[in-house]
Protein backbone atom coordinates (compact mmCIF):
# COMPACT_ATOMS: atom_id res chain seq x y z
CA UNK A 1 0.00 0.00 0.00
CA UNK A 2 1.06 3.54 -0.71
CA UNK A 3 1.21 5.86 2.29
CA UNK A 4 -1.66 8.35 2.33
CA UNK A 5 -0.93 12.03 1.86
CA UNK A 6 -1.84 14.27 4.74
CA UNK A 7 -2.48 17.39 2.70
CA UNK A 8 -0.60 20.60 2.07
CA UNK A 9 -0.88 21.74 5.70
CA UNK A 10 0.31 18.44 7.13
CA UNK A 11 2.75 18.68 10.07
CA UNK A 12 2.24 22.44 10.22
CA UNK A 13 1.00 22.66 13.80
CA UNK A 14 3.96 24.75 15.03
CA UNK A 15 4.19 27.04 12.01
CA UNK A 16 0.45 27.73 11.88
CA UNK A 17 0.00 28.36 15.63
CA UNK A 18 -0.81 31.89 16.74
CA UNK A 19 -0.53 33.48 20.16
CA UNK A 20 -3.76 33.49 22.20
CA UNK A 21 -4.31 37.24 21.73
CA UNK A 22 -3.78 37.06 17.97
CA UNK A 23 -6.25 34.24 17.32
CA UNK A 24 -9.32 34.65 15.16
CA UNK A 25 -9.74 36.35 11.82
CA UNK A 26 -7.09 38.72 10.54
CA UNK A 27 -7.86 42.35 9.68
CA UNK A 28 -9.35 42.77 6.21
CA UNK A 29 -6.74 45.45 5.43
CA UNK A 30 -4.11 42.69 5.00
CA UNK A 31 -5.85 41.80 1.72
CA UNK A 32 -5.44 45.28 0.25
CA UNK A 33 -1.67 45.72 0.66
CA UNK A 34 -0.04 46.56 -2.68
CA UNK A 35 3.39 45.31 -3.73
CA UNK A 36 5.46 46.74 -6.58
CA UNK A 37 7.49 44.67 -9.04
CA UNK A 38 11.05 44.33 -7.74
CA UNK A 39 10.04 44.90 -4.11
CA UNK A 40 11.18 42.50 -1.38
CA UNK A 41 8.49 40.70 0.64
CA UNK A 42 8.53 38.24 3.53
CA UNK A 43 6.32 35.17 3.25
CA UNK A 44 4.41 34.84 6.51
CA UNK A 45 1.52 32.37 6.38
CA UNK A 46 -1.74 33.51 7.93
CA UNK A 47 -3.40 30.40 9.38
CA UNK A 48 -6.87 31.98 9.46
CA UNK A 49 -6.90 32.22 5.63
CA UNK A 50 -6.41 29.02 3.63
CA UNK A 51 -6.90 30.38 0.12
CA UNK A 52 -3.86 31.66 -1.73
CA UNK A 53 -1.31 30.37 0.78
CA UNK A 54 2.05 29.12 -0.51
CA UNK A 55 3.54 25.84 0.68
CA UNK A 56 4.64 25.59 4.32
CA UNK A 57 8.30 25.26 3.32
CA UNK A 58 8.32 28.89 2.17
CA UNK A 59 7.09 30.30 5.52
CA UNK A 60 9.66 32.76 6.85
CA UNK A 61 11.49 33.16 3.52
CA UNK A 62 12.01 36.45 1.70
CA UNK A 63 11.46 36.83 -2.01
CA UNK A 64 11.35 39.39 -4.78
CA UNK A 65 8.03 40.30 -6.40
CA UNK A 66 8.26 39.45 -10.11
CA UNK A 67 4.67 40.11 -11.25
CA UNK A 68 1.06 40.46 -10.24
CA UNK A 69 -1.24 37.56 -11.11
CA UNK A 70 -4.87 38.38 -10.45
CA UNK A 71 -5.15 39.18 -6.73
CA UNK A 72 -1.92 37.29 -6.04
CA UNK A 73 1.76 38.02 -6.61
CA UNK A 74 4.50 35.93 -8.19
CA UNK A 75 7.66 35.85 -6.08
CA UNK A 76 11.13 34.50 -6.75
CA UNK A 77 12.33 32.76 -3.58
CA UNK A 78 15.67 31.11 -2.93
CA UNK A 79 15.28 27.50 -1.78
CA UNK A 80 18.71 26.01 -1.16
CA UNK A 81 20.81 26.70 -4.25
CA UNK A 82 17.82 27.23 -6.56
CA UNK A 83 15.36 30.07 -7.12
CA UNK A 84 11.74 28.95 -7.12
CA UNK A 85 8.57 30.69 -8.23
CA UNK A 86 5.96 31.09 -5.50
CA UNK A 87 2.44 32.42 -6.04
CA UNK A 88 0.97 34.00 -2.92
CA UNK A 89 -1.85 36.31 -2.01
CA UNK A 90 -0.97 39.49 -0.09
CA UNK A 91 -2.52 38.16 3.14
CA UNK A 92 0.43 35.80 3.41
CA UNK A 93 3.07 38.45 2.62
CA UNK A 94 4.66 41.25 4.66
CA UNK A 95 6.58 44.27 3.46
CA UNK A 96 10.30 44.28 4.27
CA UNK A 97 11.19 47.20 6.52
CA UNK A 98 14.30 49.04 5.42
Amino acid sequence: MVKASHGQRGKGRNILRRSPRARGLSPITHEFVQFDVGEQAHIHLDPSIVKGAPHLRFHGKTGTVKAAQGRAYVLSVRDGDKYKTVVSRPEHMRKVKN
